[in-house]
């Protein structure tokens, strides 16, 4: 123990001493605090005690018990002396002998067999143990014969104030939202102090804050952590430090202290606005940009984090609100503009837009302080890009007669360089599509003629595939399909469908149909086909036979 803690209790224990010393040769029973003997053929004295003390008095005894006390922690240079046993069968002489067992008899608890004192050989630690439960006799000191029977008795162990309070769950965090009101709760602290609770007020904890104010406050008694200033931002300070004590003995002079931490963050609102970095964004795109693709980004920043932060993006002006979209990367929370349409620098070769940015999840409580939305204005510029040339048609449908001669014109297909610098373009035959080579082209100006003669019966239909090659920059090129339809000319004769051979009886009747025929033919009119049937010229004058259409 400390010597200041020695001293005190030297104080505190040398009146009692005293005073033990002056009443116990005319008191064998101790107040209800003390420890007491009492001599059972003393009528007046147990009368008296009965009045005033109420002491448990138990029948066929020799002595009455009650408690014994003996202070915590006390140490000096002699055993202390806890209390006496005394018999009224001990007439003073030495034949009463005075055995004593149980919790710490022998170790902690020694008797004088003769006289019944009792002292404490160590110091006692209430919080390690608050009490001893002994038994105590008295013998014939000849016989070892019980002179009584055995009594039980309770030595309890006095606290003093030797613990300082201990925050076990400590160091603490808590979080609170920021901008809170004054009294908002935070958290909840608890220290325990091993003294006694009941007795005194060695365990009586009073709670305050040693750092951390003004910004918090303590009640004293619940420990219940409060704000204390109104409006805190987290946008200025997120955490805060603070160091808790609890104070035993009510919290007065003397008393013994704990300490804890509490560290305290603030917890984000969305008290912010989302705000652009510049209010004007430019970019440039190529005329040729793929659909869908970026082609820049915008940030709006918000001091808030998490879902506070979060913002979504629209375009609201502009003249290219139909060309362009835009949309939220939740990554970065960029706004990220797109291009929806084809774009075409021959056509038009900038845009401005007007995009807005705004919070996604609103806090009533903030409203008043808004709008929580910004907005930026972003210029596109679209650059020239070396297109491939583009024909004046998608696809070509050409006629020819199967009987055109050859070189002649059969049509033309037309293309141009969309580009500003306007490249001469060269044309020319894919000839995986013309294997025959029945096709020539002019390189120059489109014009297709005819290389072989054309058969209609054998082949109705050419599709070839012409190529435009930019004479700058070859690597531009075009492709257009063009579909050749030969036209019929009346170029075959008729042909009997098959051959025929009549048979006609000799009693055959005049007019009688002695047989039918047909005839095809390769060609194909547009009115279909009209045949003229007759008899060869020999067989013009045979009387016998006639040959008329079968209508």
């Amino acid at each position: 123990m400390p010597e200041r803690l020695t001293e005190m209790l030297m104080d505190t224990w040398t009146p009692l001493i005293i005073l033990w010393i002056t009443v116990l040769p005319s008191i064998y029973m101790a107040p209800m605090n003390q420890s007491q003997v009492l001599p059972s053929g003393s009528s007046t004295g147990l009368k008296r005690l009965n009045e005033e003390q109420r002491v448990l008095h138990r029948s066929k005894r020799g002595w009455v018990w009650n408690q014994m006390f003996v202070l915590e922690e006390f140490s000096g240079p002699e055993p202390i002396l806890v209390g006496r046993l005394h018999t009224d069968l001990d007439p003073g002489s030495s034949k009463i002998k005075y055995i004593l067992s149980g919790d710490g008899a022998g170790t902690i608890f020694v008797i004088n067999d003769k006289t019944g004192d009792i002292h404490a050989m160590k110091r006692l630690d209430r919080e390690e143990k608050a009490e001893y439960t002994l038994t105590a006799q008295a013998v014939d000191r000849d016989t070892n014969q019980p002179l009584e029977p055995p009594s039980e008795f309770i030595i309890k162990v006095q606290d003093i104030n030797d613990n300082a309070p201990e925050f076990v769950e400590g160091p603490y965090h808590a979080t609170v939202p920021e901008m809170s009101v004054v009294g908002t709760f935070v958290t909840k602290v608890t220290a325990t102090d091993a003294d006694d609770p009941v007795y005194g007020n060695s365990a009586k904890l009073v709670y305050s804050i040693l750092e951390g104010q003004p910004y918090f406050s303590i009640e004293p008694h619940t420990a219940i952590i409060k704000t204390a200033l109104p409006n805190m931002d987290r946008e200025a300070k997120e955490e805060y430090f603070v160091v808790i004590q609890a104070k035993d003995m009510g919290g007065h002079m003397g008393g013994l202290s704990g300490t804890t931490t509490v560290t305290i963050t603030l917890s984000d609102v969305n008290d912010n606005p989302p705000k652009f970095a510049q209010s004007l964004y430019h970019f440039s795109v190529m005329e040729d940009v793929a659909l869908g693709e970026p082609i820049g980004r915008v940030k709006a920043n918000d001091l808030d984090i998490g879902e506070n932060a979060k913002s979504s993006y629209d375009i609201i002006e502009g003249d290219g609100m139909d060309i362009f979209e835009i949309t939220t990367d939740a990554q970065t929370q960029d706004g990220v503009i797109r291009v929806r349409k084809p774009l075409d620098f021959e056509t038009k070769k900038s845009y401005t837009l007007k995009v807005e940015a705004a919070n996604i999840h609103l806090d009533p409580r903030f409203l008043s302080g808004g709008p929580f939305k910004d907005t930026a204005t972003v210029k596109i510029v679209v650059e020239d890009a070396d297109e491939p040339p583009v024909f004046s048609s998608p696809t070509y449908l050409l006629e020819v007669h199967e009987n055109a001669a050859i070189n002649s014109v059969l049509g033309q297909v037309t293309a141009h360089d969309p580009d500003v610098s306007s490249s001469p373009i060269r044309f020319s035959i894919d000839r995986h599509t013309d294997l025959e080579r029945q096709f020539n082209i002019n390189a120059e100006d489109g014009k297709i003629t005819l290389a072989t003669p054309l058969d209609r019966e054998t082949s109705t239909w050419h599709n070839i595939t012409i190529v435009a090659t930019e004479t700058r920059n070859h690597s531009q090129v075009s492709r257009v399909p063009v579909a050749i339809k030969v036209l019929d000319v009346n170029d075959n004769a008729p042909e009997f469908a098959s051959e025929h051979e009549a048979f006609l009886c000799e009693n055959g009747k005049p007019g009688q149909v002695i047989q039918i025929v047909s005839a095809v033919d390769k060609d194909d009119p547009k009115n279909g086909h009209y045949f003229l049937y007759s008899l060869l010229p020999e067989m013009v004058n045979n009387p016998n036979f006639t040959i008329k259409k079968n209508e």
